[in-house]
C-alpha cells in the first residue's frame, strides 16, 4: 500500500511506545501516533493529557487537550496541579511527547520566541508543560519535520532542556528523566550518542539518503556506521491509522448545538 510522509512518521513514532509505558500526549501527530499503537502493539498503553485526563481513549483525535473527548473517554479526570507533582514530577510517567519550532542537536527545544526575546521576529505558543515534561518523564520523544530553520545549530530560545551541552551535563545536573531518547524526522529517526548525547542519524524511512537529512539538517548532521532502514508502515497500521483520521475528521466536520435552557 501506498502511504504518505505524515503517515510514516506516525507509524514510525507509534513504534517508539512500548505496550504498558504511561505516556504523557500531546496534541497533533503525538496524539495520532499515541492512539495508534494503544489499538496496534500496545493496548496497555497509558495515555494522559496535560488537562488531567488519566487512561484516556479517545475515538477520535481531541482539538485540544480541553476536548471532551478526552474526559468523556478517561478512567479519571483529576486537577492539573496534581498532574504535574503527583504524576509528573513522582516519576510516574514514562515517555513525554513533545514538538518545537526548534531544535538543536543535543535536542534541547525552543517554542517561545524566534529572534531576540525582548523584540522576537516570531512569538510562538510558548512553553505549556514542556519545560516540566522535559525534564521529569523518564524518557522523552520528540516528532518534527527536519528544515534548517527547525534544526539549527543554536536556539533562539531554550524553553525546554534536552541534552543541554551534551556529553553527560544533563546527569551532572542531576535531571530526573534521561532526556531525549528518539526524534521521529520525515527522513528518518536520530537518536542521542551515548558518549557526546549529540543526536544521530540512526535509521532512514525508505527511499531516502542520508545525504538528504544531512542536506536539509540547519547543523552538522553525523549518520550512524551503516544506519538502519525504518520498515514501511504495514497493512493495520495504515487501514487503524486512516480509519481514526476519517472519524476524526467527519467529528469535526459535525454541528455543534448547544442549549440555552
Amino acid at each position: 500500500m501506498s502511504y504518505t510522509l505524515d503517515e510514516m512518521m506516525t507509524v514510525a513514532a507509534s513504534r517508539q511506545l512500548k505496550d504498558g509505558a504511561v505516556c504523557f500526549v500531546g496534541i497533533g501527530l503525538p496524539s495520532a501516533a499515541c492512539v495508534l499503537a494503544s489499538r496496534t502493539h500496545a493496548p496497555n498503553l497509558v495515555l494522559i493529557y496535560e488537562s488531567g485526563t488519566v487512561e484516556t481513549a479517545p475515538e477520535v483525535l481531541p482539538l485540544s487537550i480541553g476536548d471532551g473527548e478526552l474526559a468523556a473517554t478517561a478512567t479519571s479526570v483529576v486537577p492539573l496541579p496534581e498532574i504535574f507533582s503527583h504524576y509528573l514530577q513522582g516519576g510516574r510517567i514514562d515517555v513525554g511527547f513533545l514538538g518545537a519550532a526548534q531544535i538543536d542537536r543535543f535536542g534541547n527545544l525552543n517554542s517561545t520566541v524566534i529572534g531576540p526575546y525582548e523584540a522576537p521576529k516570531t512569538r510562538l505558543p510558548g512553553a505549556g508543560g514542556a519545560p516540566e515534561i522535559a525534564t521529569h518523564a523518564k524518557e522523552i520523544l520528540i516528532v518534527m519535520r527536519m528544515s534548517k530553520r527547525g534544526f539549527v545549530d543554536s536556539l533562539a530560545f531554550r524553553t525546554s532542556s534536552g541534552h543541554l551541552a551534551g556529553n553527560g551535563e544533563r546527569k551532572t545536573k542531576a535531571y530526573p528523566g534521561h532526556g531525549p531518547q528518539a526524534l521521529v524526522t520525515d527522513f528518518g529517526i536520530l537518536r542521542p550518542d551515548a558518549e557526546t548525547d549529540e543526536l544521530v542519524l540512526t535509521e532512514l524511512f525508505e527511499g531516502v539518503s542520508a545525504a538528504d537529512a544531512v542536506a536539509a539538517c540547519g547543523w552538522p548532521l553525523k549518520v550512524a556506521d551503516n544506519p538502519g532502514r525504518v520498515a514501511p508502515p504495514t497493512e493495520t497500521e495504515l487501514e487503524t491509522l486512516r480509519a481514526l483520521n476519517a472519524r476524526t475528521k467527519t467529528a469535526h466536520a459535525a454541528k455543534v448545538t448547544l442549549s440555552l435552557n
